[in-house]
């Protein structure tokens, strides 16, 4: 696990400074999108702070996830009110309020929210990476892995895979036509199926500790302990599937503007993928361990659809 953090971090700074120190891609600001990208660019490092300090107080190190549906929200329209309202980029970021109050009321149910801002359900896998990595129960290097992996990190990766908002700006010269059409519609159907997966996998938990709750007998799905019907009979994370997917499909309307495939907002995609194969891979290590029957599922059900792993 511990090779893994790493490599992600490394892989992070690799990617920043193959595109904009040994200028791989031609990369050209107006001083208009350069100062927007240096105040976003504050913004993202004083919700890190922000993150790391809250988290080190009150020893909740979920904060990052109350930001990850609500921030790119910010940074989009901030762009887009700041290029005066190019069509391309209104149309991406209706896209991104769309999957960002999806996301957060999804995460709200599930008790990510608090009316005490701080507070807020954490996520499981935090205890799990200080037990498998012994180094990080020292409270010092579990506080610097908090600030440059969870916060720094983390915040870096969401700020990156907002940024083809930007590129798209730079060929906000091009004309928006079908591409962009298609790419909106797909991005939509692409919501429309994880808010269908996430409302299976909810409903499912929400109906398995009820039965648990009353002593009531548990059959199929609910004895093996995991959902493995609707679209998770597709994928054994749909809702992953469909969240890569989305992103890609942003980053794509950035092609549609530049006319460039591969331009050097490609970054941020890149690196979601690398942290959700990651993430996956790990929560699963967790659920096979939980759950005997994980491990057919896994062996008959793809990780993310179109990969048999």
């Amino acid at each position: 696990m511990l090779r893994t953090i790493l490599l992600l971090i490394a892989s992070l700074c690799g990617f920043v400074y193959l595109t904009y120190s040994l200028e791989v891609f031609e990369i050209s600001f107006t001083d208009l999108q350069m100062k927007t990208l240096i105040s976003m660019t504050k913004l993202y490092l004083i919700s890190s702070l922000y993150c790391f300090v809250i988290s080190e107080i009150v020893e909740n190190y979920s904060q990052v996830d109350k930001f990850w549906s609500t921030i790119p929200i910010v940074y989009v329209w901030y762009f887009t009110l700041e290029s005066e309202m190019d069509t391309r980029m209104l149309i991406m970021a209706t896209l991104v309020t769309i999957w960002g109050v999806r996301l957060t009321y999804n995460f709200a149910r599930r008790g990510g929210f608090s009316i005490y801002f701080w507070k807020g359900e954490e996520d499981y896998r935090w205890v799990e990476v200080k037990k498998s990595i012994p180094i990080l129960s020292k409270r010092l290097n579990w506080a610097i892995f908090n600030l440059f992996f969870i916060c720094l990190y983390q915040m870096g990766l969401i700020f990156l895979f907002t940024l083809p908002i930007l590129a798209a700006w730079q060929g906000s010269e091009n004309p928006i036509y079908w591409a962009d059409y298609l790419i909106a519609g797909v991005t939509l159907l692409l919501i429309i199926l994880e808010t269908i997966s996430d409302q299976q996998q909810y409903e499912f938990q929400n109906e398995k500790y009820r039965r648990i709750h009353l002593g009531e007998v548990l059959d199929g799905d609910y004895k093996k302990g995991f959902i493995t019907s609707g679209l998770w009979s597709f994928s054994r994370h749909p809702n992953y599937t469909c969240e890569q997917l989305i992103w890609i499909m942003f980053y794509l309307f950035s092609v549609s503007a530049t006319g460039q495939w591969i331009n050097w907002s490609i970054i941020g995609c890149i690196l979601l993928v690398m942290l959700f194969y990651s993430s996956a891979n790990f929560s699963e290590n967790i659920t096979a361990k939980k759950y005997p029957d994980y491990k057919k599922y896994q062996e008959n059900t793809p990780m993310f659809i179109g990969f048999k792993n």
